[in-house]
C-alpha cells in the first residue's frame, strides 16, 4: 500500500506460474498464494501458463478462474519450455511487482511476504530466493548444480547469484527491460542479473515435489546450462582457440619426435606417424572447435530467423482485464 494525496492505493502484484503436468498441484498452490496475497493486497493477477501439459492442468485453472477472476491463463499450442512460458507471463503481466514462482511447492509461497517488503520498504528491484538446502534432490543433481553455477559465475563477466532458481520478485522496471531482450534462447536469471539496479536475497530451505514428477531430465538441464554459458559468455570460443595453439604446439614436438623415430630409431614401423599425428591430435581439436563454434551459430540462426517465441492457443488475459 502506498499514500498519495491523503488516499490509500494499492500496488498491483502479478505472479506468474508456468505449468507443465502439475494438475496435482495447482488448487493447493492457489490457496496458499492466495492466503499470502490477502495479507498485501487486493489487485493482484495469478497468470498460468500451461506449457502443453498433458494432464488435465488446464481445466483445473479454468476452474479456479470461474471461482476467481484474478485467476488468468495462457495456453501454448505446444510445449515450449519453462522459460518460454515464463517470458510469456512477463510479456502479459501489469503488476508493479512481479513475482515468478513453480507450481511443485518446492518454493514456498509464504517468502513472498517477505520479499513484498524489501522490494516495497527497502527499495529493492529483484529480491530472489537462495537456497541453503535442498530435500529430496539426487547427490549428482546438487553436485551437478552446484558445479554448474560456479563455473558459470567464473567465466562471465556479470555476478549470477549461485544456489538460485527462478523464484524471485521483480520490479516492472525489470520486466520493461526484460521485454527488450529478444534472444530465442532465454536465461532468464542471467539476463536479470545483466540488467543490475539493486538485487537482494532471501535464504530458505527448499522443500520436496509436493506432487507429480518433475520434467526436467539431465538432458534438459545440460541444455538450460548451455544455454547460460553461451548467453553470457565467449569463454569456450577462447578456450577452443587456447587448446588448439597448445595442442598444435604439441603436435609439432611429435611430428620432431617422429623424424628422429625415423632417421635414428630402431622400431619405426611405416604409417604409424602419420596415423598418430592426425587423427589423435589435429582431428580431434577440429572437432571439438567446430562443436563449440556451432553451438554459438546455431543460436544466431535462431535469432536471425525471428521466429515468435511461443505460440498460444488461447488465453483470458486480456478478457479478464476488460471484466474486472
Amino acid at each position: 500500500m502506498i499514500i498519495f494525496a491523503g488516499k490509500l492505493y494499492s500496488l498491483k502484484l502479478s505472479i506468474i506460474i508456468p505449468i507443465y503436468n502439475e494438475s496435482a498441484n495447482i488448487n493447493l498452490l492457489y490457496e496458499r498464494l492466495v492466503k499470502v496475497c490477502n495479507q498485501l493486497t487486493e489487485d493482484r493477477e495469478f497468470i498460468f501458463v500451461n506449457d502443453g501439459s498433458k494432464d488435465d492442468s488446464l481445466q483445473r485453472i479454468k476452474l479456479l478462474h470461474q471461482q476467481d477472476s484474478s485467476v488468468k491463463y495462457i495456453d501454448f499450442s505446444r510445449n515450449f519450455g519453462h522459460q518460454i512460458a515464463v517470458t510469456a507471463g512477463l510479456d502479459q503481466c501489469s503488476g508493479d511487482a512481479v513475482v515468478i514462482i513453480d507450481a511443485d511447492l518446492q518454493d514456498p509461497p509464504e517468502l513472498i511476504l517477505e520479499m513484498y517488503g524489501k522490494w516495497q520498504h527497502e527499495n529493492f528491484q529483484v529480491v530472489y530466493a537462495k537456497r541453503r538446502k535442498r530435500v529430496g534432490e539426487s547427490f549428482l543433481k546438487l553436485w551437478t548444480a552446484k558445479m554448474f553455477y560456479r563455473i558459470l559465475g567464473s567465466i562471465t563477466s556479470i555476478s549470477i547469484p549461485v544456489d538460485t532458481g527462478d523464484f524471485r520478485l521483480i520490479d516492472k522496471k525489470i520486466v520493461s527491460y526484460l521485454k527488450k531482450m529478444p534472444e530465442q534462447h532465454k536465461f532468464l536469471r542471467g539476463q536479470i542479473s545483466w540488467i543490475g539496479f539493486n538485487q537482494t536475497y532471501i535464504e530458505y530451505d527448499r522443500d520436496e515435489r509436493h506432487g507429480g514428477a518433475t520434467a526436467y531430465t539431465y538432458r534438459k538441464m545440460l541444455r538450460f546450462a548451455l544455454d547460460g554459458i553461451t548467453s553470457f559468455s565467449d569463454f569456450p570460443l577462447k578456450f577452443a582457440s587456447f587448446v588448439g595453439f597448445a595442442v598444435s604446439g604439441f603436435a609439432f614436438l611429435m611430428i620432431l619426435a617422429t623424424i628422429y623415430q625415423r632417421f635414428f630409431g630402431d622400431n619405426y614401423q611405416s604409417g604409424w606417424a602419420s596415423m598418430m599425428i592426425s587423427v589423435l591430435f589435429i582431428g580431434g581439436i577440429q572437432l571439438i572447435g567446430i562443436g563449440i563454434m556451432g553451438e554459438y551459430m546455431s543460436r544466431m540462426s535462431s535469432n536471425v530467423r525471428n521466429r515468435p517465441l511461443y505460440i498460444i492457443n488461447e488465453s483470458n488475459v486480456h478478457s479478464s482485464e476488460k471484466h474486472s
